[in-house]
């Protein structure tokens, strides 16, 4: 069954590895003009690979083909022509500040018989950081960091970040007019909002300033000085529908968690089980949904359906201890004390990127796995699930188990995708 479980994690992210997806969205390059490729976020190696060698094979000019790719640390991929920096994520660093500047610059430069490619995945908010105003770093880093420990869902996240950039909400399709502007993108947010992935730098923003004082105030987020001053300035406002610089962009998903799951559905069919699917968007506090999800699993296995629920979407951690987690690994061990050893229930809980929460190195875990016997081992050991959960330490516990799933970088981004699978 944790060979199963497994099996169908990897056929959800295998179906939304750009390799599958991207290819045939390419658009016709530029007549005249330049080809003006710009990526951010943990799919961006290997979009950019893809997309160089597109053009490339085509025996497109290589003067008239530029751009600047940028990826979180660990999922750069090699490159023949556009140069591919890392930087950091979730939080920020230098290298976030540079690829933006550099993204800005090149959007700048184009003109109306350009074409700028757009390539975004989920992780460019960290990797494409532009401070507006007086904001340092280390403040866009400490706010990063608030924003994130507060357990805020991301979509409201990228609300309070879009006031403090000057690429994302929009801003970048600002800079880059009157060129043309197609964006092609690899959801990685529920509902798929186009104005959520990587914090729109090239949609209209349809949220507002007032909204993101809200969402300050709701987490009591202390905010720096210089990031309050954003907020409370009117003319800081992001472009809204409607405004001329959209008139000539374009925006396609390309791959969505939906998809992810359709193929995860199609493999737990595949191995004989009935699916339960909850869907692609699933949102709230890791450890409130295993509960749901415990429950839900003792009830089909009372009932005697040889079972696989499967759910996707981007749940939260409201950080409480100092412990080690994301929250697939929370999720994970939330349902395994609520299952309390249940025989029959197998559990999986992954983020498809291939790493959740940590600390943003590559090789953080990209979840963890469950089984009937993950509590009588841990007594084993001395280890206590309750006590872990209170400190917010997922990897630790799962770690010492053997049981911390890590399939390493995938290059690729759809969100969560977690399996149950049950014999009666």
């Amino acid at each position: 069954m944790r060979a199963t479980a497994r099996a169908i994690f990897d056929a959800a992210v295998a179906r939304a590895h750009p390799s599958g997806c991207l290819p045939q969205h390419l658009p016709s390059a530029p007549a005249t003009g330049r080809l003006i490729l710009l990526a951010a976020g943990k799919a961006a190696g290997s979009m950019t690979t893809l997309a160089e060698a597109h053009y490339l094979d085509q025996d497109f000019p290589r003067e008239r083909l530029s751009g600047h790719a940028v990826a979180r640390h660990g999922y750069t991929a090699p490159t023949r022509h556009i140069p591919m920096v890392a930087a950091g994520h979730p939080v920020p660093d230098q290298g976030s500040i540079d690829s933006a500047e550099r993204a800005l610059a090149l959007a700048t430069a184009a003109t109306e018989a350009d074409l700028v490619l757009v390539l975004l995945s989920g992780g460019g908010s960290a990797n494409w950081v532009a401070p507006a105003g007086g904001l340092t770093l280390a403040e866009k880093q400490s706010v990063n960091k608030a924003l994130l420990r507060s357990g805020a869902p991301i979509g409201e996240m990228n609300i309070v970040r879009k006031r403090l950039s000057r690429i994302k909400g929009g801003r970048l399709a600002l800079a880059a007019a009157p060129a043309r502007v197609l964006t092609l993108a690899i959801s990685d947010v529920p509902g798929d909002e186009p104005a959520a992935i990587a914090s729109g730098p090239t949609v209209a923003d349809p949220s507002t300033t007032a909204e993101a004082r809200a969402i300050v105030a709701r987490y009591g987020l202390d905010l720096p000085p210089a990031a309050r001053n954003l907020l409370d300035d009117p003319e800081n406002e992001t472009p809204k529908p409607g405004h001329p610089a959209f008139a000539n962009t374009e925006f396609r998903i390309i791959a969505r968690p939906a998809d992810g799951m359709a193929a995860a559905r199609a493999a737990a069919e595949a191995a004989g089980y009935a699916v339960h699917d909850l869907g692609a968007d699933l949102e709230g506090e890791a450890r409130d949904v295993a509960a749901a999800h415990a429950g839900l699993a003792r009830r089909l296995k009372r009932e005697g359906k040889r079972s696989a629920i499967l759910s996707g979407g981007e749940l939260t951690v409201t950080l409480r201890g100092s412990g080690r987690g994301g929250p697939n690994q929370e999720y994970a061990l939330a349902l395994a004390i609520a299952l309390a050893g249940e025989p029959g229930i197998v559990a999986l809980a992954g983020d498809t990127d291939g790493t959740d929460g940590g600390g943003g190195e590559a090789t953080d875990p990209a979840g963890a796995l469950v089984d009937p016997q993950t509590l009588a081992r841990a007594a084993e050991i001395g280890l206590d699930p309750a006590r872990s959960l209170a400190d917010n330490d997922s990897t630790g516990f799962f770690e010492a188990l053997g049981d911390l799933l890590q399939p390493g970088p995938t290059l690729t981004n759809i969100n969560d995708c977690r399996v149950i699978l049950i014999e009666p």
